[in-house]
C-alpha cells in the first residue's frame, strides 16, 4: 500500500471495507457495488447497457456512518437514488456521499428474517 502523502491523512480502506474517515450528523458514505453495463432481466433478456430506463434505484455498500446515522452499520447494502448526489474520490475510489433520508431501504444480516428483510 502507498503510504499517505504529508499534511494528508491516510484514507486507505480497511479490511472490512470501510474507510478511516469520520463523517459528520447523519451522512453515510457507500460504494456502488455493481458496475454500470450490460444486465439481464430475471426472464435472461439482455438489456444493454444503452437502454432508456425511468428511475432506477441503486445498491450500494456502506463504507462509514456518522455519529446520528441510527438505522445504518458499516457493511450493511442501502438501496438509494443516484441521481444528483455528492460523489467523492478517497484513496483513489470513488464513493457516493448520502443523508440517512435519502436511504430507501436496508439490508443486513441483523435485519429479521420475517417480513421483506429490509427496513422500508
Amino acid at each position: 500500500m502507498n503510504a499517505p502523502r504529508e499534511g494528508i491523512p491516510d484514507s486507505t480502506p480497511r479490511a472490512d471495507g470501510s474507510v478511516p474517515i469520520k463523517l459528520m450528523h447523519d451522512r453515510v458514505l457507500v460504494r456502488e457495488s455493481g458496475a454500470e453495463g450490460e444486465r439481464r432481466s430475471t426472464g435472461g433478456i439482455l438489456i444493454p447497457a444503452t437502454a432508456a430506463v425511468g428511475k432506477r434505484l441503486v445498491w450500494a455498500n456502506v463504507v462509514g456512518v456518522g455519529p446520528n446515522v441510527k438505522n445504518i452499520e458499516v457493511g450493511d447494502q442501502v438501496l438509494f437514488e443516484p441521481e444528483d448526489l455528492s460523489e467523492v474520490e478517497i484513496g483513489g475510489a470513488e464513493y457516493v456521499m448520502l443523508r440517512e433520508r435519502d436511504v430507501h431501504a436496508v439490508a443486513a444480516s441483523r435485519v429479521s428474517s420475517e417480513g421483506t428483510g429490509l427496513y422500508l
